[in-house]
C-alpha cells in the first residue's frame, strides 16, 4: 500500500468529528440468548476532515492536499486531537507512560503500544506512526538516550536498543502519534456560496493498516 509520510494540516482536522469504530457480528438465538463475536482484533477510526474547515483557504488547502494524495489512492497521517499523546492530552508525556514489555537479555526492538483500560479490561493498541522527535523510553524507570541508547523507526513504531534490555527490566515509553488514514472518497464538493452561508464540505477519512 501506498503510503506517504505526510500529516493532514492539523489547524483542519482540529474541530473535526471522529474515533474508533469495531465490528461485531450478534446471533440471536432462538432462546433470545446471544452470540457475539468479532472479526477485528483492532479497532479502525474514522473521522469527517470537513467539519474543521473555516474558510475559503482552508477549502484551498485540502484540495491541494487532496490533490497530491491522488484520492484515496495515497494513505497520510492524521492526527487525532482527541486521543494523540501516551497519556491523558492535559499531562505531559513521560517515558514512563506506557509499558512496551520487559528485557529477556536478547531481544532488542520493541513495538509501541498504547494500553486503553477500564475496570480489569484493557485493549493494546499498536501505535504505527509515532511523532519524530516525541518518542522518550525508559529502562527499569531509567531515562535512554535516542540515537545513543535507541533507534525509532516513525514508519513503523518500533524501538530498537544499541543492546538488549536486561533480563526483567521494565521497558516503556512516552510518545505522541498520529493515525494512518485515507480519503473514504475520490471526490470533494465544494460550493462557496453554500460554505459561506454555513455549510462545510463533507470529507470522509478512513484508518488503514500499515
Amino acid at each position: 500500500m501506498s503510503f506517504h509520510e505526510v500529516r493532514f494540516p492539523p489547524t483542519l482536522s482540529f474541530g473535526s468529528v471522529g474515533g474508533p469504530e469495531r465490528r461485531t457480528e450478534v446471533v440471536t438465538l432462538a432462546n433470545g440468548f446471544e452470540e457475539r463475536n468479532t472479526p477485528w482484533a483492532h479497532s479502525r477510526r474514522r473521522y469527517d476532515a470537513g467539519l474543521g474547515m473555516r474558510s475559503l483557504d482552508d477549502i484551498e488547502t485540502l484540495i491541494a492536499f487532496f490533490e497530491a494524495r491522488q484520492g484515496q489512492l495515497h494513505g497520510f497521517r492524521w492526527k487525532d486531537w482527541a486521543d494523540y499523546k501516551s497519556t491523558k492530552p492535559s499531562r505531559e508525556i513521560d517515558p514512563l507512560d506506557q509499558p512496551l514489555g520487559e528485557g529477556d537479555g536478547v531481544e532488542h526492538v520493541f513495538q509501541l503500544v498504547k494500553v486503553y483500560a477500564s475496570g480489569t479490561n484493557t485493549y493494546a493498541r499498536p501505535i504505527v506512526k509515532p511523532v519524530a522527535g516525541s518518542v522518550t523510553v525508559a529502562i527499569a524507570g531509567v531515562p535512554q538516550v535516542e540515537t545513543v541508547d535507541y533507534e525509532v523507526d516513525t514508519t513503523s513504531g518500533t524501538i530498537t536498543f544499541a543492546a538488549p534490555p536486561p533480563v526483567g527490566a521494565a521497558v516503556s515509553a512516552g510518545f505522541e502519534f498520529d493515525v494512518p488514514v485515507r480519503f473514504d472518497t475520490d471526490r470533494i464538493r465544494t460550493s462557496v456560496a453554500s460554505f459561506q452561508a454555513g455549510e462545510v464540505p463533507d470529507v470522509p477519512v478512513v484508518e488503514v493498516r500499515v
